[in-house]
């Protein structure tokens, strides 16, 4: 069992930062990949970035590119996703994710090799 609890959500103006941050307990930590997803108002959840439990491999989708970065301090079993430039399209409510079978060097941007999620943080971007 993994238990994970996000952070750091809230409301923030177009252009600025905020850093999310999701706690883990229970399995070891750094032995699964982590991934942070969204979803927002009457769309389909969303993957947004993921890194592999070596950190070697990281991965973003397209429009957050350049403008968010995960990261992960496996000692503090925490990961992060570091969040600049916002803009109003990026309001959603985010969500943290364990991936148990990943290899050392694997990120998935794929839901459903996901095993266990987080309640959620709301971020709203105001224009």
């Amino acid at each position: 069992q993994v238990q994970l609890v996000e952070s750091g959500g809230g409301l923030v103006q177009a252009g600025g930062s905020l850093r999310l941050s999701c706690a883990a307990s229970g399995r070891t930590f750094s032995n699964y990949a982590m991934g942070w997803f969204r979803q927002a108002p009457g769309k389909e959840r969303e993957f947004v970035a993921a890194i592999s439990w070596s950190t070697t491999t990281t991965a973003y989708r397209d429009s957050v590119k350049g403008r968010f970065t995960i990261s992960r301090d496996n000692a503090k079993k925490t990961v992060y996703l570091q969040m600049n430039s916002l803009k109003p399209e990026d309001t959603a409510v985010y969500y943290c994710a364990a991936d148990l079978e990943a290899t050392w060097y694997y990120a998935s941007g794929l839901e459903y090799e996901y095993d266990y999620w987080g309640q959620g943080t709301q971020v709203t971007v105001s224009s």
